[in-house]
């Protein structure tokens, strides 16, 4: 069974005018006749005995309503058959009949008795979208639908209405090609408006503006699929090419389109298997060969994201680009721990460093209670230098500290303790952000923070 439905190919069939057999008229059946007559299939049903709404449909003349059991000449001339009747033995004998007839031939909730199965339909005017799991579960399919449908606005069939109209214009202006390709899917990117002035119209009758050969420097935040951008996960399902960070987890790697070449241009713990120079050289490389990229970075890419050396030599090199910003992994810790960085009475600034260079460099008076949040990224496996020079700093020693690894992610772990204790705090996986601050001690109370932190070492 589990090879038949990895076989199963998803298509969209039409029926209008086609001759099409319904066999059973009870509640089952009535579930399928919507979706046949709307499809403007020419429907037959035959059943000793119909429900009113299937009764009904055959006095309008909607369908032909034959009033006896089932027979095997019922199948001549039938594109498509669906056997829904309450008797297992009759929807077999209709399933085996149209085998020998080469009929395609659902028997509803009996899998081994289906040739295709129906899917849970999202639409919005030409657009549909299907949902099928080959019989295994129709009630995910119709959450599924659901949560599509909900997603969805209102007017896409009516945009998709006029996307069609210019493709058509397209196909009828442009000579085939990719710059005629290009022009098609820039379209499908734009708002379309009923005014003549309108730019994606110009656009049809105007020159393809070429955009590919483009570099994205994308944020792909703290590991979270549901914490990308919109526009991240746009620019991530139309690449060609994804040059990423070895801290981008798997899970958001499966969003890029199925032609994409992705490649892990990441350095982890000091381990440089490529340097920047190679990275930059790469994005050029593709660029040129008029390929869309997206270099994906870890959390956000302005933020300790080496953007500024990758910035530079794309600007060197003539090559576009755009920047689109991420969640960064300061953001997501803080939220992880329900603590906000900022808050009137203990903490009016917010600093941001790395592990490298988290020590304070300004040796003026701190004011009597330190208003700064200290976000230290990549603090490093060894915290005792850092919890020293904080210490020599004047920073008292019970400023509350918290160290969260993976943040924003199934994995995640959080240790909270002193600043006098964070020298002792046992290493955690990478990627983890300390934050430290007054702000902090507002959530140590929280959520049993303290009682887990006291065996955070175990």
């Amino acid at each position: 069974m589990k090879d038949e439905l990895m076989s199963m190919l998803p298509i969209f069939v039409k029926l209008a005018g086609r001759n099409c057999l319904l066999v059973g008229a009870g509640a089952v059946a009535v579930d399928k006749v919507g979706s046949l007559l709307s499809a403007g299939a020419k429907l037959r049903v035959i059943a000793p005995e119909a429900r009113a709404e299937i009764q009904q449909l055959a006095l309008q003349g909607s369908l032909e309503w034959v009033e006896r059991g089932f027979e095997l000449s019922d199948l001549d001339g039938t594109f498509l058959v669906i056997a829904a009747t309450n008797v297992p033995e009759v929807n077999a004998a209709v399933y085996r009949g149209c085998v020998e007839r080469n009929i395609p031939c659902n028997s509803v909730d009996d899998i081994p008795n289906c040739d295709f199965f129906f899917g849970s339909v999202v639409s919005r005017g030409a657009l549909q979208i299907a949902i099928s799991t080959s019989g295994e579960s129709p009630a995910v399919a119709q959450r599924l639908r659901r949560e599509i449908d909900a997603q969805l606005p209102d007017d896409l069939g009516p945009w998709l209405e006029d996307l069609g109209q210019l493709r058509r214009d397209v196909l009828a202006t442009h000579p085939s090609g990719e710059t005629r390709k290009l022009l098609l899917h820039q379209l499908a990117e734009r708002q379309i408006c009923a005014s003549a002035t309108c730019p994606s119209r110009l656009m049809v009758r105007g020159p393809v503006e070429d955009k590919r050969g483009a570099v994205a420097l994308v944020g792909a935040g703290p590991g979270d699929p549901d914490l990308l951008t919109v526009k991240a996960l746009r620019l991530l399902q139309t690449a060609d090419v994804v040059l990423h960070d070895d801290l981008v987890p798997p899970a958001i790697l499966a969003l890029a389109a199925r032609h994409a070449e992705i490649v892990n241009v990441g350095k982890r713990c000091g381990a440089k298997s490529i340097t920047q120079e190679e990275i930059n050289a790469l994005m050029i490389e593709h660029a040129r060969f008029r390929r869309s990229v997206v270099r994906l970075k870890s959390g956000d890419p302005l933020i300790f994201g080496r953007a500024a050396e990758e910035i530079a030599a794309l600007t060197e090199a003539g090559v576009c680009y755009e920047i689109v910003p991420g969640i960064t992994a300061a953001f997501a810790a803080a939220a992880s721990i329900g603590c906000s960085l900022t808050d009137r009475g203990s903490a009016s600034n917010v600093t941001f460093s790395t592990g490298h260079h988290a020590q304070s460099h300004n040796h003026a008076p701190l004011p009597e209670i330190e208003d700064t949040t200290r976000v230290v990224y990549m603090p490093g496996r060894d915290l005792t230098l850092l919890a020293a020079e904080w210490l020599a700093e004047g920073l008292p020693a019970d400023f509350p500290c918290a160290l969260i690894s993976h943040a924003a992610q199934p994995t995640q772990q959080v240790r909270c303790c002193s600043l006098a204790e964070l020298g002792d705090l046992s290493p955690m996986p990478a990627p983890s952000v300390l934050i430290a601050g007054w702000t902090v001690a507002n959530i140590l109370a929280n959520a049993g923070l303290v009682a887990d932190n006291a065996h955070a070492s175990a």
